[in-house]
């Protein structure tokens, strides 16, 4: 059968009125199946063929079934049989159609594009794209766009993407950059600070991820030149970098949780607070938070006195273990 099947629907219908009536003429079955005596004649003689019929001889010939399970059982055998082989030839052609598409396409999971305009339209329609979460290093002088350029963030907040963004200490320094991630993590990032990032990068659903391909000593050259990296090894490989460095930077906070309300601590001294711990000189703080480099010392001070300390260095403990970061 075309279907595969191994009776059509007037066979089927056919044997089973057979096995109804026991023994019975070809006048009997067009009779009671509602077929003409061609059409009879002509369904008992297939059935016949494929076993499930006998014939005995008499003034007019009586048709019998038999069991199916010996005339079909052969059959359904070797299709068996048939569909394993088959199985395995569509399995070993599969291994090798993707051992050479991987060599044949490999080129498609790396596209490089030249100029920080192209940069900045790439960036845009991967974050109004992204559905799950965006991961970001960002490194101080952008090569596309400032902090507050890139409006595209508040929106894909607003859908429910989780933004986890790592900032070099020189950008929590620039003029203006606090204000920018202060307005981001009011939108729910999650911001965290370190030292220094060894490239640029941008990963969106962990599928795609954005990554200069030029060194910063070198861009003076030319047009800044991009990489944007589809699935694979080097995709994977990006995604546990910024793992590794998020799991090592410090958080910059600028909400105050019930903890530390109960402990006397309001928003700009933990925004401070996490400030100093990212390493952040108190010239910086007081620029950044428009007050003099007197009373940042001031404020340490009570934060110090609040945890029983009288260094820096202990403040900074005393908040990692009270939760305060």
């Amino acid at each position: 059968m075309q279907d595969g099947s191994l009776l059509d629907a007037r066979e089927e219908q056919a044997y089973r009125l057979l096995v109804g009536l026991a023994l019975a003429r070809s006048g009997d079955l067009a009779e009671v199946a509602e077929l003409t005596q061609h059409e009879a004649d002509e369904v008992l003689q297939r059935l016949q063929a494929k076993g499930l019929v006998a014939v005995q001889e008499a003034d007019e010939p009586l048709f019998r079934p038999l069991p199916p399970d010996v005339a079909l059982g052969t059959t359904l055998l070797r299709r068996q049989e048939s569909l394993e082989a088959a199985r395995k030839t569509v399995a070993a052609l599969s291994e090798e159609f993707r051992l050479n598409a991987n060599r044949r396409d490999a080129h498609h999971l790396v596209e490089v594009i030249v100029g920080a305009t192209a940069l900045r339209e790439r960036l845009r329609d991967l974050q109004e794209s992204a559905r799950e979460e965006i991961l970001w290093f960002c490194r101080a002088n952008p090569l596309a766009m400032q902090g507050a350029e890139n409006t595209e963030e508040y929106g894909a907040l607003s859908r429910g993407v989780r933004y986890r963004a790592i900032y070099e200490r020189a950008l929590l320094e620039t003029p203006g950059e606090l204000d920018t991630i202060a307005e981001g993590v009011g939108w729910g990032e999650e911001a965290r600070s370190l030292p220094t990032l060894p490239v640029r990068l941008a990963i969106v659903d962990r599928a795609t991820a954005v990554c200069p391909l030029v060194r910063d000593d070198e861009l003076g050259i030319g047009e800044p030149t991009t990489a944007v990296i589809g699935r694979g090894q080097l995709l994977d490989a990006l995604l546990a970098l910024f793992e590794s460095h998020w799991e090592q930077a410090t958080p910059v906070r600028l909400q105050a949780g019930d903890k530390l309300v109960a402990e006397g601590l309001d928003d700009s001294e933990r925004f401070l607070l996490s400030l100093l711990v990212a390493g952040v000189p108190d010239k910086s703080i007081a620029s950044q938070l428009g007050i003099s480099r007197r009373t940042v010392q001031r404020r340490l001070d009570r934060m110090m006195a609040l945890a029983g300390v009288d260094t820096r260095t202990g403040l900074a403990y005393q908040a990692a273990k009270r939760g305060w970061l």
